[in-house]
């Protein structure tokens, strides 16, 4: 029986486990295997929302090893470290417990079919003081880190009274981090309710910087703009074509061309300016990569070094037809998805494998509950079109629905939705632990 190893529980590494489950671990026509070093599944684009606590991961994210034995596949909690070719097999490092036990011991699992959907990681350039001094935000533990810290700071600022202000610095102006900027504003008027009398947003100071000309540099100026009209009305400060060069206890060191570096402080300190494959990949010293460490693929998303193993997600290097690169986004992540699941189908069924063409159906930027900002593309637009307010929030939704859809199903996907309905009416509006 063929066994399908998928490496990475993302939004991509899970689809496909989810779909692959259903295709052919139900009619026991191969063993479908996911392996992650989580035991929760979170949306990657949620992330800002569980470092802040808008969204909390024990009650909103998916149990890896529940999901898997309603769908069909099984699940492996592990850290890949190695890869054999010739054996056809990979090499898990081994796990512990929190003081120090064994787990599991460093182990090998066999495939037929390797998918690596690793993900993407921060990239700091090798930026001085950022890895020991910043936060970031690739995962739901770091995000959890951040959350911890950033409550711990609003009780000092709280205890002031009405003396003194909160320091947030986030560096990156792309989707991440303007996100976060809004949503920071969100939850410190929130905390009124839950014993925190003297603080609120109004004693929040949150620089945003950008080294580029504009913050969202991906998507079309028009959205760029009205997301920085959007932050200045909440009082984020944007710093454009500010590069950081080395961050310190106080805060991050800035340059601005033509001018001297400056300090700009900070309480907190948040690193979302790049993303890379994880270095593993690169100390492998087997595929081959680009400069941000991806691997490179052929067009039907098998690696370029080996058709037995396929790529998707953010640690994918496809390159299309225009000499475009295709861009690390969920939506991407899930077409590639897709596409695999059916070029795995295709090869047993001895039929031409396909290639993947990206399409691209617009970006939206959620603004908290201020505002939703975004473009759409497809057919009956011709083009793209910019939507912004309820509209744009309904279509922002709509996109986390899907991904429930398609882990979930239909049916179970509504009653996952309609759980949490009635759980934000009875759990406080963000997690204060």
């Amino acid at each position: 029986m063929q066994t399908i190893v998928i490496v990475g529980g993302g939004a991509g590494g899970l689809e496909l486990a989810t779909q692959l489950g259903h295709k052919l671990g139900k009619k026991k026509q191969a063993n479908i295997i996911l392996v992650d070093c989580n035991r929760t599944h979170i949306w990657k684009p949620l992330l800002h929302e569980v470092a802040t606590g808008s969204l909390d991961i024990d009650t909103d994210g998916v149990v890896y090893r529940a999901h898997s034995s309603a769908h069909h596949y099984q699940f492996q909690l592990g850290t890949m470290i190695g890869l054999d070719r010739q054996s056809k097999s990979i090499v898990l490092q081994a796990l512990f417990d929190e003081e120090g036990r064994e787990v599991l011991p460093e182990r090998k699992l066999a495939y037929d079919t390797l998918v690596m959907a690793v993900g993407s990681v921060s990239n700091d350039f090798g930026t001085p003081g950022i890895a020991e001094h910043s936060y970031f935000l690739d995962s739901h533990r770091q995000a959890g880190r951040f959350h911890r810290a950033l409550l711990n700071q609003f009780m000092r600022t709280n205890q002031q009274s009405s003396v003194g202000y909160l320091n947030l610095a986030i560096v990156g102006g792309g989707a991440t981090g303007v996100e976060l900027a809004a949503e920071l504003y969100h939850v410190a008027d929130l905390l009124k309710m839950y014993g925190m009398p003297d603080m609120s947003a109004k004693r929040l100071k949150i620089d945003l910087i950008e080294a580029g000309p504009r913050i969202l540099p991906a998507l079309p100026e028009r959205i760029a703009g009205t997301a920085k009209r959007e932050l200045a009305k909440l009082g984020v400060s944007v710093h454009e074509n500010v590069r950081v060069t080395s961050a310190t206890e106080q805060g991050f060191i800035a340059s601005t061309a033509g001018e001297e570096d400056k300090l700009i402080e900070a309480d907190l300190m948040v690193w979302a300016a790049g993303v890379k494959a994880p270095d593993f990949i690169r100390e492998l010293e087997i595929f081959e990569t680009n400069r941000a460490g991806q691997i490179i693929v052929k067009p039907n998303l098998q690696s370029s070094i080996d058709e037995q193993i396929y790529v998707i997600g953010d640690c994918c290097a496809c390159e299309q037809p225009d000499g475009s690169w295709v861009p690390p986004r969920a939506q991407s992540a899930h077409q590639m998805a897709t596409l695999v699941r059916d070029n795995i189908i295709r090869t047993r069924q001895g039929k031409p494998l396909l290639d993947y063409i990206y399409k691209d159906h617009g970006s939206l930027v959620n603004l908290s509950k201020y505002s939703t900002v975004g473009s759409l593309m497809g057919n009956l637009t011709q083009g793209s079109m910019f939507v912004e307010g309820r509209i744009a929030r309904l279509v922002y939704i709509s996109l986390y629905r899907m991904h429930q859809i398609a882990i979930h199903g239909w049916f179970k996907a509504a009653a996952v939705m309609l759980a949490q309905k009635i759980g934000n009416a009875v759990k406080p509006k963000m997690k204060l632990h």
